[in-house]
C-alpha cells in the first residue's frame, strides 16, 4: 500500500508522546535485542510489512541469526530461545491478542518469574508501543523497504 499520510513525519503531539514512549523503554532494563525480537514478533502477528522489515533488518544488525528469526514465530516448539525470552514472548502474543480477555493468573504468574515489576511494565510499555506503531503504519500506510538502520555512533 502507498502512504496515505505521514504521521510521522506531521508530529502532532500524539504521535511525539508515542516517540518518547518508544525511547523510555528502549533506555529502560529490558534486552535490546530481545526487544527487537519481541517487536518482530507482535509485527508478524498485526501483518505490518513495515516494522517487520525495519525489525527484521535491525535483528540482523545487532547480530541476531537468521534461525531465531525465521524460527519465532514457532518459538512455543523452539530450543533457541530462553526461557526468559518465551515468558516475554508469551506476555507479547497474550496482550496483542485480548480481544476483551483479561490475562491470566497462569500468563501472569509465568511472566512474572522471569521479569520484575518494573521489567513487567517496561515490557508492558513496548508491546503497546509496537502495536501503535503497527496500527499507525496499517492505517496510513508506509513506504515497505525503505527503512535503513542508522550508523552506529563512535
Amino acid at each position: 500500500m502507498s502512504q496515505r499520510i505521514n504521521a510521522f513525519a506531521i508530529g502532532n503531539k500524539a504521535v511525539n508522546a508515542l516517540h518518547t514512549m518508544g525511547f523510555q523503554v528502549q533506555n529502560s532494563s529490558l534486552d535490546n535485542s530481545f526487544l527487537e525480537l519481541m517487536y518482530f514478533r507482535v509485527s508478524q502477528m498485526n501483518g505490518c510489512a513495515f516494522c517487520l522489515d525495519m525489525h527484521s533488518k535491525e535483528l540482523m544488525a545487532k547480530g541476531e541469526t537468521e534461525q531465531r528469526i525465521f524460527l519465532v514465530s514457532a518459538w512455543r516448539e523452539c530450543s533457541f530461545y530462553t526461557d526468559k525470552e518465551k515468558a516475554g514472548l508469551l506476555w507479547a502474543e497474550t496482550l496483542t491478542t485480548l480481544n476483551g480477555k483479561e490475562v491470566s493468573n497462569e500468563i501472569y504468574t509465568k511472566v512474572s518469574h522471569y521479569f520484575s515489576e518494573t521489567e513487567m511494565v517496561d515490557l508492558t510499555m513496548a508491546v503497546i508501543a509496537i502495536n501503535s506503531y503497527n496500527r499507525i503504519n496499517i492505517a496510513f500506510g508506509a513506504d515497505v523497504g525503505t527503512y535503513q538502520v542508522p550508523e552506529k555512533v563512535h
